[in-house]
């Protein structure tokens, strides 16, 4: 019994260290109502002319050097995510610029640096401030970022949040890259949970939508290992 629940133990450990981005709003009386709309309709467009789209062109420039820090060939996560005197890191785009595209991808960047810091409690702050995005190209980002704070839920042994976080992970993109691996962490979950059952329909979804990822193979042994 317990060289399986040290089995299981690693298979999470393995998972969680293989895991490695907005945009988402009648006569005399008519003519005034009139008027006040066309005022209106001027002071958004020079309000997003002037603000939006100055701070979401700042936001953006900013962010480039913490993404090449963060994705070089020696990543360094900490100047990545505070940043120096030759670059902005994604807490300051995060900070100053929240509210655009750029801060917004900014923070699930940050929750990954504090991550890889090991700072488990911060990690999960700014994951979940990261507000997910309807776009397409969006998706795997997503996914992403519900897989990652499962990942934390795992090391902290919340076994059951981590579960619910990786189904969202699987629902928010079927990609042939992302939902596999998530499948396979809710085997590894239910494993710790000791829930043979759930991990067994787990196994069967991905076996049956994606039997060419090496996932399947991967919850297979640890099915066996029940």
């Amino acid at each position: 019994m317990a060289k399986i629940e040290n089995q299981q133990e690693a298979a999470v450990a393995e998972a969680v260290s293989k895991t490695e981005q907005f945009f988402q709003k009648n006569g005399k009386s008519v003519v005034i109502a009139l008027v006040v709309v066309v005022l209106l309709v001027v002071c958004g467009y020079l309000y997003k002319s002037l603000v939006i789209d100055s701070n979401e062109q700042k936001a953006s420039e900013m962010i480039v050097e913490a993404q090449d820090r963060f994705a070089g060939e020696n990543p360094d996560f900490a100047l990545a995510l505070n940043g120096d005197e030759n670059g902005a890191g994604f807490l300051d785009v995060a900070e100053q610029y929240g509210s655009t595209a750029a801060g917004n991808i900014a923070n699930h960047y940050a929750g990954i640096c504090y991550l890889r810091l090991g700072d488990l409690e911060n990690a999960e702050k700014y994951l979940a401030q990261y507000d997910a995005v309807d776009e397409l190209a969006g998706e795997v980002v997503n996914a992403q970022n519900l897989g990652l704070r499962g990942d934390i839920a795992v090391e902290k042994g919340e076994y059951e949040a981590a579960v619910a976080l990786y189904k969202k992970a699987v629902a928010a993109s079927k990609n042939i890259y992302t939902a596999p691996l998530y499948l396979y962490k809710q085997v590894l979950a239910y494993a710790a949970l000791g829930n043979k059952a759930e991990a067994q329909k787990c196994f069967e979804a991905l076996q049956a939508n994606y039997p060419m990822a090496v996932e399947v193979r991967d919850a297979e042994k640890v099915l066996g290992s029940f």
